[in-house]
C-alpha cells in the first residue's frame, strides 16, 4: 500500500459514464443483497429494513466517490469498517445458535470505536496522510533474488 510516489501502470483503460454508472449500479445491487441478509438479522421490523437499503443505495450513489477519496486518505477507517462488518457477523452467527446479544452493546461499541478513530484522525491531523497505491507494473510483486 505505501512505497515510492507515481502510478507505473500505463495499461489503465478509459471508460465511457454510462459504463461508470452501470457498474455503480450493478455493485449497489450486488451489496444491497448483503445489505438485505444483514437487515433481516439485525432488526425486528420488515419497514425498517426497507427504508434501510432504499437510503443506503441512495447514499452510495451520492457519496461513493468522497468516501473513497476520505479512506484512501486514511486506511484505519477502512480496517474500522472491517471490524464492524465482523462484529456484525459474529453476532449474527451468536444470534443463530441461540445468544442474545443485545443490539445496544453492539451499537455502542461501533459508535465508541469511530469516536476514538475520529478523535486520533484529529490529533494526527499535523501529520502527512498515507499514500496507497493500487496500481503496479508486471513483476513489482516478486522480491529480488538478492534479497538474502
Amino acid at each position: 500500500m505505501e512505497g515510492e510516489q507515481g502510478n507505473k501502470t500505463s495499461k489503465i483503460k478509459a471508460v465511457t459514464f454510462a459504463q461508470v454508472i452501470f457498474q455503480i449500479l450493478l455493485m449497489d445491487m450486488v451489496f444491497s443483497i448483503d445489505s438485505i441478509i444483514t437487515a433481516i438479522g439485525m432488526v425486528k421490523e420488515i419497514w425498517i429494513m426497507y427504508v434501510a437499503i432504499i437510503v443506503t443505495v441512495l447514499l452510495m450513489l451520492v457519496a461513493a466517490e468522497p468516501i473513497s477519496n476520505f479512506v484512501n486518505k486514511h486506511p484505519a477507517f477502512k480496517m474500522l469498517a472491517l471490524s464492524f462488518l465482523l462484529l456484525i457477523g459474529f453476532a449474527l452467527v451468536s444470534e443463530g445458535f441461540g445468544m442474545d446479544i443485545p443490539k445496544g452493546y453492539i451499537y455502542f461499541s461501533m459508535a465508541f470505536s469511530m469516536l476514538v478513530s475520529i478523535f486520533q484522525m484529529r490529533m494526527n491531523r499535523n501529520n502527512k496522510p498515507v499514500v496507497t497505491h493500487e496500481h503496479y507494473a508486471e513483476g513489482e510483486d516478486e522480491l529480488p533474488k538478492n534479497v538474502f
